[in-house]
């Protein structure tokens, strides 16, 4: 049976405290750097104490002396109703539910350090470099699993102001896009609005839409289609682009496309692999020095 609400015994820190606690903290900070720091307690709830050093960290630079009081004053409350909530639950809570939760923790500090621990053995021991033979051979053991989900293309494109004199030269020079005329771009580039000249780069149709506003998912058909020149309009500029390529839904998804997910999906492999073996070389170990048994059940 529980017992009545329990009695906060902190309802209101009072400023005068708060300051007092304050001098402290601020003292506190000003001898970081020394060897010992004293374990001055700011309040109690029965056997646990907060101290100093547990409040100094979150008091910043920034705050004002209201705001550091406030905030004091806050915290040590939180931080009064959370052990007199504990205690009262350790007191009402039956021993089986006790035991369930402790458990609970035990798991759950062992995972975290053996999480931590496993990651910071494989930052070190395991090879973060995936070679180009390694991704084609996974792509194409597996392309039928690359499918696309939305559509993309290779595109190159300026964007000019309007009336720029030079349209039809940039136009020209564009759907030619030969050495020279890549040049020629690079060389008035900065009076464009916008520019892409990197068209062996896969982009997704959504992308597109964003940097040509006049191309839409309704009239995308029409003007993204391989090997299409377009030149559009509106209240901004001009938009002048070559499609050089495009996939569309549940085409394979080109390898350059898919690299950053075929390299993680590749690392991750990798790192349960040497996960695995670390563990079986642990258990392999414990065994062979007596450290780790398994006792047969008696009957």
């Amino acid at each position: 049976m529980f017992s009545n609400k329990p009695k906060i015994l902190i309802d209101k820190v009072s400023p005068v405290l708060v300051l007092g606690v304050l001098s402290l903290v601020v003292f506190s900070c000003s001898n970081l750097f020394k060897k010992e720091v004293q374990k001055n307690p700011i309040a109690r709830v029965g056997n646990a104490f907060l101290y100093q050093k547990d409040l100094a960290p979150l008091i910043t630079e920034n705050m004002s002396k209201g705001d550091s009081a406030s905030f004091a004053s806050n915290y040590i409350n939180n931080w009064a109703s959370k052990q007199l909530l504990l205690s009262k639950a350790k007191i009402n809570l039956s021993e089986d539910k006790l035991a369930q939760y402790n458990a609970l923790v035990d798991d759950y500090r062992t995972d975290l350090y053996t999480r931590a621990y496993k990651e910071a053995l494989v930052s070190q021991a395991s090879d973060s470099v995936i070679t180009t033979a390694q991704l084609k051979a996974f792509y194409e053991q597996g392309k039928e699993n690359f499918k696309l989900k939305e559509r993309i293309a290779r595109i190159r494109f300026v964007a000019l102001p309007k009336g720029f004199l030079d349209k039809d030269e940039v136009s020209k020079r564009l759907k030619s896009f030969k050495v020279a005329d890549v040049r020629y771009l690079d060389s008035i580039g900065v009076q464009f609005n916008k520019l892409n000249f990197n068209d062996s780069i896969w982009v997704r149709y959504t992308r597109i839409f964003e940097e040509i506003p006049p191309i839409t998912i309704e009239n995308a058909d029409k003007y993204l289609k391989n090997s299409q020149f377009f030149e559009l309009e509106d209240s901004i500029g001009v938009y002048l682009g070559k499609i050089q390529e495009t996939k569309d839904i549940n085409d394979i998804a080109p390898l350059s496309f898919i690299r950053p997910t075929i390299e993680q999906v590749l690392l991750s492999r990798r790192k349960m692999d040497y996960l695995r073996k670390l563990e079986t070389e642990l258990l392999d170990e414990a065994i062979k020095d007596k450290e780790f048994e398994v006792f047969e059940s008696k009957k």
